[in-house]
């Protein structure tokens, strides 16, 4: 056995015990640094998991609860308790999902209608360019037509038909006139198309109205 110096080391040109070698400080780095990394990696675990859908993961405990149909005679009042609680927890539950999907379609109906409210003045240069004539044929033209089709995906549709019933409720009558030809208050020409999305209107549509002689 190799005899040590006065500071522990072992003395030049002797081998260590065993034939074991001391660790370099780069090895000793090394190490070091992927007990780090596995700390790190493990506390990072929980957080990931953490982002998962709460809602799915409500919807999974409650479903996956054991609720007897009716509680035994022999039940305590306790366990009587519990089934309550948890039948009470399972309808709030429902009820809330519900709730939240129908939030969920009112925001984003409102988004179609706040972007089809921006497009309108879009539609109304097109159709004062078609009046004149500017959008008989060529790219614009196809393009415009592109366009109309496209909202029309998303519910829109024009108020221009003449000759209807007005309607206070899609009409917005500029101009009124007196007219043998018509028995009843009749929309006889469009002024500016009105538009609606299903059946929610989004702009009335400005006529003239031809009334009976009185």
């Amino acid at each position: 056995m190799p005899a040590e110096n006065e500071h522990g080391n072992t003395p030049e040109g002797e081998e260590p015990v065993n034939g074991q070698e001391t660790p370099g400080a780069g090895e000793t780095a090394d190490s070091a640094n992927g007990g780090a990394a596995g700390e790190e990696a493990s506390a990072s675990a929980p957080a990931a998991g953490a982002d998962g859908d709460a809602l799915s993961q409500a919807e999974q405990i409650l479903n996956n609860a054991d609720v007897p149909a009716q509680p035994s005679a022999s039940g305590s009042p306790e366990a009587a308790e519990l089934r309550n609680d948890l039948l009470r927890l399972q309808a709030e539950y429902v009820n809330y999902r519900k709730r939240v999907e129908r939030d969920r379609d009112v925001a984003r109906g409102m988004a179609v209608i706040g972007v089809l409210n921006s497009l309108m003045p879009v539609l109304d240069d097109i159709d004062a360019a078609r009046q004149h004539g500017d959008l008989a044929e060529g790219p614009f033209a196809a393009i415009a037509t592109k366009l109309e089709n496209s909202l029309k995906t998303y519910g829109l549709s024009r108020i221009d038909e003449t000759g209807v019933e007005f309607d206070p409720n899609i009409h917005e009558a500029l101009i009124q006139q007196q007219s043998a030809d018509v028995t009843f208050d009749t929309v006889t020409q469009i002024l500016r198309a009105g538009y609606k999305s299903g059946d929610r209107v989004l702009r009335a549509a400005q006529v003239i109205v031809s009334v009976p002689e009185q």
